[in-house]
């Protein structure tokens, strides 16, 4: 009786305790630990906070420019829209370089903290700064120093996020975790997208202009002060602390990536600009350019933005799982090429004709073939690069991929709208998207194999 008992204890156990042991072959038994998952919920719930504050300054972009920077001032009004639209993206590259090293040297716990602290703190600083009205130059000086520290932040949280999950994860779990990294950068969207709905309703009596702007910067600061406590709670990784003790840091680790893994580098800028291009124009800049092309009101393109975004977070999670049980390359090929065939209908299918429930469908259409970047884009990236410097090793390239591809996209749509050329856009996605399919599909598998 005892022999009997002392094999069935191992597998009866199996089903919780084998997720602590990333080695074993029992994939089809394993479980998230209670510290996994709340390592999960802390860098979500930060990275939608994160990306709540930074999308919520360009929907709010033109009130911001009325308040802190003088009306009738040709060079004031251009150097808003600069602050404004081009500096958070300027920064986001020395955020990631900076934020990248510092959580590869001191821990991916200690960077995920600082940056939600520099992004949320930022955000309450616009929320409760006085206007130029009231204060002059110093309002517009503040605000430019806001959002360069925005920029800052952003570009180290999705090198920290992300590695914190996928070396919080189990070997073969590894695509579910890193999913909810655009997961929770999908669900920030989302919350920016319903405060500008809500706002627009209380907009008409002069609410959003008058209070209503400042009321959603505060609440994204004080939200941040809620994931900091979720965040200091959870522990670093295992992956991490064990590097550390057997090995120590690396002193130098974005100086490492250049020297050791220059082609790890590039890929992941390969990796990223596909996703990110079409993130920005398929998700972020969608209602803005849905209203202008359609002529709908912007309470209705943000609404049709709210229902194709809450169908991309039902179904990214599922989209991780899959990339765990067939391979990351498979994912991420399909998501490109369909991409590619999709390129042309998303804006063609856009006119003066189009109702609201169409619009629905064809930006929900987008968003549902971004779930295939979206469930294992992070962990391909995570995968390139061994412990000492994967943190800069994903933030700093990713970073960059977002300044170039996705940083750039509005401005190219509009550009190219106003010299007439605006139904040729689509070649330029189609063809970024070509792009990222050959990187995807020369680059090697890293399903099932172990962190380097």
């Amino acid at each position: 009786m005892e022999r009997l008992e002392a094999a069935r204890a191992p597998n009866s156990a199996a089903i919780f305790a084998s997720s602590d042991n990333p080695s074993s072959d029992d994939a089809d038994v394993r479980r998230l630990t209670a510290a996994q998952k709340k390592a999960i919920i802390a860098a979500t719930a930060g990275t939608i906070v994160e990306y709540t504050d930074w999308v919520i300054y360009a929907i709010f972009a033109s009130i911001l420019a009325n308040k802190f920077f003088p009306a009738g001032n040709s060079f004031t009004a251009l150097l808003s829209v600069f602050a404004i639209f081009a500096v958070g993206f300027i920064m986001r590259p020395v955020g990631g370089a900076v934020l990248g090293a510092f959580a590869d040297r001191h821990g991916r716990k200690k960077g995920l903290t600082l940056s939600i602290l520099l992004m949320s703190g930022a955000s309450f600083v616009i929320g409760v700064c006085p206007t130029y009205d009231q204060i002059g130059l110093a309002a517009p000086i503040i605000l430019v120093l806001a959002r360069l520290t925005q920029g800052f932040s952003a570009g180290g949280e999705f090198g920290s996020a992300s590695t914190f999950l996928i070396e919080s994860a189990p070997a073969d779990r590894r695509a579910f975790a890193g999913s909810w990294q655009w997961f929770a950068i999908n669900a920030g969207t989302l919350i920016s997208f319903v405060l500008a709905f809500s706002f627009t309703v209380i907009g008409s009596d002069g609410g959003l202009s008058s209070w209503g702007w400042r009321a959603a910067f505060i609440i994204a600061g004080l939200l941040g002060l809620v994931t900091l406590w979720i965040r200091l709670s959870v522990g670093e990784t295992e992956v991490f602390k064990k590097r550390a003790a057997t090995e120590g840091v690396q002193r130098h680790p974005m100086i490492d990536v250049f020297r050791k893994h220059p082609r790890d580098a590039l890929r992941v800028i390969g990796i990223a600009m596909a996703g990110n291009l079409l993130n920005y124009v398929w998700m972020v800049n969608y209602p803005s350019h849905a209203h202008l092309v359609t002529g709908l009101p912007m309470s209705q393109t943000l609404l049709a933005g709210i229902v194709s975004v809450t169908v991309s977070l039902v179904l990214i999670p599922f989209v991780g799982m899959l990339a765990d049980r067939i391979g990351r390359r498979p994912v991420l090929i399909a998501f490109a090429f369909s991409s590619a065939l999709y390129a042309w209908p998303s804006l063609a299918l856009l006119s003066p004709a189009t109702s609201f429930p169409e619009l629905v469908a064809i930006q929900t259409v987008a968003m549902v073939l971004m779930t295939g970047f979206a469930g294992a884009g992070a962990v391909t990236m995570a995968e390139q690069f061994p412990t000492e410097v994967r943190v800069t090793g994903i933030a700093l390239p990713y970073a960059l991929s977002v300044t170039l591809f996705g940083g750039t996209a509005p401005y190219l749509i509009t550009a190219m709208g106003g010299w007439g050329y605006g139904h040729l856009v689509w070649i330029y996605l189609a063809a970024i998207s070509v792009i990222g399919g050959i990187v995807y599909t020369l680059m090697p598998e890293t399903k099932g194999k172990p962190l380097p």
